[in-house]
């Protein structure tokens, strides 16, 4: 019985993400769609937080979703398909993201995900996983606009740096435990 409850609240979770993406806009499908997308949302975030075009100076590379969904009802779900790693202001590959999760949360929210791979042991772990766990690997700090302003290039010390930005929608809470970075070849 138990399991079946918590099966319809994942379904539940999973239709609600998959309406949201439906409805959201339309999903990049090409590899220039992506490179676009994803650069257009990076100058966001240099725009939003200058801090952040300081780090990217240092960083071996950068992974940026451009488009996140996140939904759930107790049950929860988030996709973003369509992310470029960028190697030197070049497009060096790219990738999707998908979690879930379970807990108390409720709602539909829609962002963007910038990952600063500020060594080259940590770009090296994204490179060869074959679909990399956020949580296991490289320790992640996830930066907000108060650390900023505080990072420096001594502070500036762990491996992978995140900024979640361009946040829209209602959703309780915001986590990434449990997501899941592929690499993907678009057309």
């Amino acid at each position: 019985m138990l399991n079946n409850i918590w099966s319809s609240f994942l379904l539940i979770g999973l239709l609600a993400l998959t309406g949201c993406a439906s409805t959201g806009g339309q999903m990049a499908n090409s590899a220039a769609d992506i490179t676009r997308d994803s650069n257009a949302a990076l100058q966001d975030l240099y725009s939003s937080n200058p801090e952040a075009r300081h780090l990217a100076k240092r960083a071996k590379g950068i992974l940026v979703f451009p488009g996140i969904v996140k939904a759930g009802f107790l049950v929860g779900a988030q996709y973003g398909s369509g992310g470029a790693l960028f190697k030197n202001g070049r497009t060096a590959g790219y990738y999707n993201i998908i979690a879930g999760s379970y807990g108390l949360q409720a709602g539909v929210q829609s962002f963007s995900y910038a990952l600063f791979f500020m060594d080259n042991a940590s770009l090296n772990y994204l490179n060869r996983s074959e679909g990399w766990e956020v949580g296991v690997g490289p320790s992640i700090v996830v930066v907000d606009k108060g650390m900023a302003k505080s990072l420096t290039t001594t502070t500036a010390k762990s491996g992978v740096y995140a900024f979640i930005f361009g946040q829209k929608g209602l959703m309780a809470g915001l986590g990434l435990q449990g997501s899941k970075i592929s690499r993907i070849n678009p057309d």
